[in-house]
């Protein structure tokens, strides 16, 4: 199986050098991965852009798919039995249908775990990926206000 390498280094002015794009990255992990877990992947994917149409694709920590809107919404991290997908302010999202399974302990992340033959809430899904994108840009605004009015 062919390792996806990450070839996009950003300058310090955040300009990408030459070599793929974060996105075109993701397409080939989801490729290279050829079983369930790249289709559930892909499939997570596909609901993160339905949900949050502005979302930018990422890809950091040496390969690692990371989707952004004023900040991480989550990270898409594949395992020999599961697909994890970790929100970066999960502690501080509503949650009423239970999808997080995972990383139930800490003040700040919270994950969710498919495994094989999990199906998917999308409905549920996308409603935590829009609360996780609204979360990030209330909380930018509001530090943007701060700054701005010297407090």
């Amino acid at each position: 199986m062919k390792k996806v390498t990450a070839a996009v280094k950003k300058s310090d002015s955040g300009e990408a050098s030459e070599g793929p794009s974060p996105s075109q990255l993701i397409d080939a992990k989801i490729e290279e991965l050829g079983d369930w877990r790249g289709e559930k992947l892909a499939q997570v994917r596909m609901l993160i852009k339905q949900a949050v149409p502005e979302v930018l694709e990422e890809w950091k920590w040496r390969g690692v798919p990371v989707w952004e809107r004023a900040g991480i919404i989550c990270t898409g991290e594949t395992y020999k039995s599961v697909v994890k997908l970790t929100f970066a302010k999960g502690a501080s999202l509503d949650d009423p249908k239970g999808l997080f399974n995972s990383s139930l302990e800490g003040n700040t992340r919270r994950a969710i775990d498919f495994h094989q033959g999990d199906t998917i809430d999308e409905e549920a899904l996308k409603a935590l990926f829009r609360a996780a994108a609204a979360l990030n840009t209330s909380s930018k605004t509001a530090v943007s206000r701060k700054k701005s009015s010297g407090t």
